[in-house]
């Protein structure tokens, strides 16, 4: 064999002393096969070192075993650990995952990135996106393959959307303000045109008003801890507030480094709570009071989804994935 060849399965077939369709046989696990015929094979490849072509084998059994994954964000921790969840379902249930990335979240754009996937012969789609135009668009495209979206809020209610409940989390966050003491507590929020940044707003909103609070508009961020650190120096220029809610963890860090060049302590002058539980969250100064998404439930719960699709079977569990207030310093009662 040429040195600098791969070896292929006609390699494995003449060091085994059989076929190469008794070998293609073993890779698809063919039950007609003797123990010590595959046990032979299977020594071949060892000492080979061969690894099947997954193209090649896809076309001999006509399924890819690949799942395709659009993703319009994959810059921020909330999707990329989604991702890193999905892909990690994915191998535990025997799938590769094959993903793209729309130049924008226009149509034109979404459709080039889906028809790309179909083109690798994906078997399902996972749409995960941070704007409901990207969903839209997929919708519209009509596919035939199996989808499911991982909406980072419930935007709609098909039975192959899955989503973390981000309004639950945001009411979750500031009722630990509420129940701490604090009456004027402020919100920076995401970009306007996140469904997260919408969702976790409206939680804000509406935990205030069930508790008859003052409600103030949000302080619309773009997710950075540049932004949370300069709002944050405006803010406490006037410091009419004892509690923040953050839309996310980035920004939290920002408005605690302004708390700090401002002369102020967190928590015993300003409370802040995060979201996402990033894995600097723990190590912050003080250490940040969170919402913790269950990134690991969702992409099971995704994987599951998908499977199930692909079997003819009823749809599996696709209720929103509970988040979970992660307790550390930076939250206490307000001073009196």
């Amino acid at each position: 064999m040429d040195p600098v060849r791969a070896p292929n399965i006609r390699d494995v077939a003449r060091v085994a002393g059989v076929s190469y369709q008794t070998v293609s046989r073993v890779l698809n696990d063919s039950p007609s096969i003797r123990v010590e015929t595959r046990q032979r094979v299977e020594a071949a490849i060892a000492e080979l070192g061969y690894r099947p072509n997954p193209a090649a084998r896809a076309l001999v059994a006509g399924r890819s075993r690949t799942i395709g994954l659009l993703s319009a964000s994959t810059a921020y921790y909330g999707p990329a650990t989604a991702i890193t969840s999905i892909e990690a379902a994915a191998r535990e249930a025997g799938y590769r995952i094959s993903i793209t990335s729309p130049a924008s979240s226009d149509y034109a754009s979404v459709a080039a990135s889906v028809e790309y996937l179909l083109g690798q012969g994906v078997e399902a789609l996972v749409v995960v996106a941070p704007q409901v135009r990207v969903f839209e668009a997929v919708r519209a495209l009509g596919l035939s393959v199996p989808v499911v979206t991982l909406e980072s809020a419930a935007i709609s209610d098909a039975p192959s959307s899955l989503s973390v409940d981000q309004v639950e989390g945001a009411r979750v966050a500031t009722r630990h303000l509420i129940e701490l003491g604090h009456e004027e507590i402020l919100h920076i929020a995401g970009p306007q045109d996140w469904i997260e940044a919408e969702a976790r707003m409206q939680g804000y909103l509406r935990e205030l008003d069930a508790h008859d609070l003052r409600t103030r508009a949000p302080i619309l961020g773009d997710w950075s801890s540049a932004f949370g650190y300069y709002a944050g120096l405006e803010l406490l220029r006037v410091r009419d507030f004892t509690a923040v809610f953050a839309g996310n963890d980035q920004m939290a860090l920002g408005l605690q480094h302004a708390c700090r060049d401002m002369g102020l302590d967190v928590p015993g002058d300003i409370s802040i709570v995060g979201f996402d539980d990033i894995p600097e969250a723990a190590h912050f100064a003080p250490p940040l009071t969170t919402v913790r998404q269950n990134f690991p439930e969702l992409g099971r719960r995704a994987l599951s989804l998908l499977l199930a699709q692909l079997r003819g079977e009823a749809r599996a569990d696709h209720s929103m994935v509970p988040p979970e207030l992660v307790l550390r310093a930076s939250t206490a009662p307000p001073r009196r």
